[in-house]
């Protein structure tokens, strides 16, 4: 279905809809860290990434190869890190992505739960590592946020599945 824009620029509600539904979910998942809820000692898992991983274990065409980049940095601005780790560590995890599936003939849930858990663990422990003196002793508290991320990562799936099938639907 198209619609006349004002200046005769014709345009697809669809696509818009299928670009919008991913980019706007990262970017909400990164807003969490913003809602004034207490979490004790830091356990707060990284939503905008997660969202991320998710769509693009589940879709990899929903978002673009170079995606991370500005969503990183969206996340950057929201969460404090140093500008441009988000950037960076992001994008890493999407090539590492893309080379594990260039290397796989298929892949389950079992194994998008592994690759995810990865992805999640490196970006925290890399993240650490560029944003805190190594002196810091925070190995627990982010050992846990680790775990605790990666055991949501299911829940964060299935509710990219459930704004995939709304992203699809016509």
């Amino acid at each position: 279905m198209s619609t006349l824009l004002p200046m005769g620029v014709e345009t697809e509600r669809a696509p818009l809809r299928t670009w919008m539904i991913p980019v706007v979910s990262v970017m909400l998942g990164s807003l969490v860290t913003i809602v004034p809820v207490i979490f004790p000692g830091g356990l707060l898992p990284p939503f905008g990434l997660m969202v991320l991983l998710s769509w693009r274990l589940l879709r990899p065409e929903s978002l673009k190869i170079w995606s991370p980049v500005l969503l990183g940095m969206f996340d950057d601005l929201l969460s404090g890190q140093p500008l441009g780790s988000a950037m960076l560590l992001w994008t890493v995890c999407f090539f590492v992505i893309e080379l594990i599936e260039i290397r796989l003939v298929f892949r389950d849930f079992w194994q998008d739960w592994l690759i995810a858990a990865g992805g999640i663990g490196f970006v925290l422990l890399a993240g650490r590592a560029l944003a805190s003196p190594m002196e810091a002793h925070v190995d627990t508290i982010l050992a846990l946020q680790i775990l605790v991320s990666i055991l949501v990562y299911p829940l964060i799936a299935r509710l990219v599945g459930r704004l995939d099938r709304v992203r699809l639907s016509t």
